[in-house]
């Protein structure tokens, strides 16, 4: 009996190790392939639009001046890659590709989507979701 008990903890172990090694590569894979989609997409005309955009939008003005005078020491997190982690790992690949298309139609608007972002991500993580977003536009200026 106390064979069977330690076999079965053993097993128990190993399986949860396991899990959470698929869990973790999964998501570090799945940040890849995100981004390795967004960067095939976005060219230098579709970042001018962007930053057009932005331009045109007061609210969306105070984001960017915001994260331009950020600490990025003091962020979770400073680059893209840890960006798009943290949102699988939080949000979740499927709600995210569901935002994107929701966002494509028009069935969502951009203070659907923020408040969504804000009640899942901490302070902090907007924060540095923020800097990462200015870091990445004016790297293409």
């Amino acid at each position: 009996m106390k064979k069977f008990l330690t076999f079965t903890a053993i097993i128990l172990v190993l399986l949860g190790a396991a899990g959470y090694a698929v869990w973790h590569f999964g998501t570090n894979i799945a940040s890849e392939k995100i981004i390795e989609k967004v960067e095939t997409n976005l060219d230098d005309e579709s970042l001018k639009e962007v930053n057009t955009y932005i331009e045109n939008d007061p609210k969306l003005q105070e984001m960017v001046s915001e994260a331009a005078t950020t600490n990025p020491d003091t962020l979770p997190f400073q680059t893209k890659e840890e960006a798009t982690r943290v949102l699988i790992k939080k949000v979740g690949v499927n709600r995210l590709l569901d935002i994107q298309a929701q966002a494509q139609n028009g069935a969502i608007n951009k203070d659907e989507i923020l408040s969504e972002i804000e009640s899942i991500l901490s302070e902090d993580e907007i924060s540095a979701l923020k800097y990462v977003i200015y870091k990445e536009l004016n790297k293409s200026n």
